[in-house]
């Protein structure tokens, strides 16, 4: 198995589970447990060290995993819209708009945005009539 592959996997499967209630339930208990045990080891900076040391970790990982499986989700969804709007009678110029700069996408959803009111007032107009 190719390891982008595997690594592909990986991000899928943890993300995934990350997102669960029960996942999010054993966090809690974890830090419970560990908040419980602070007496008994004199809250000591070893003790303090281990959720510092083990959430820090987890955290840094956590974030390239889901980066990753958002990157890929938010490709698939533009690829699907890409085609929806090949398919479709809109506008082909809008295929790739997000390679666009930040800028140009405002300035191209305020066109967007001008040519629908001024459609709606056109047909508002014509049913008036």
């Amino acid at each position: 198995m190719k390891p982008e592959l595997i690594f592909t996997h990986i991000a899928n499967t943890i993300s995934h589970a990350a997102g669960k209630a029960v996942t999010f339930g054993l966090c809690v208990v974890a830090v419970l447990a560990w908040a419980v045990t602070g007496p008994f080891f004199g809250y000591s900076d070893t003790w303090q060290l281990i959720i510092n040391t083990s959430t820090t970790i987890i955290t840094f990982l956590m974030v390239f995993l889901i980066q990753n499986t958002q990157n890929r989700d938010s490709a698939a969804i533009q690829a699907k819209l890409d085609e929806l709007i090949r398919a479709s009678e809109a506008r082909n110029r809008l295929i790739g708009i997000e390679h666009l700069t930040e800028k140009e996408v405002e300035q191209l959803r305020k066109d967007i945005e001008r040519k629908v009111k001024t459609l709606a007032q056109t047909k508002q107009r014509e049913a008036s009539k």
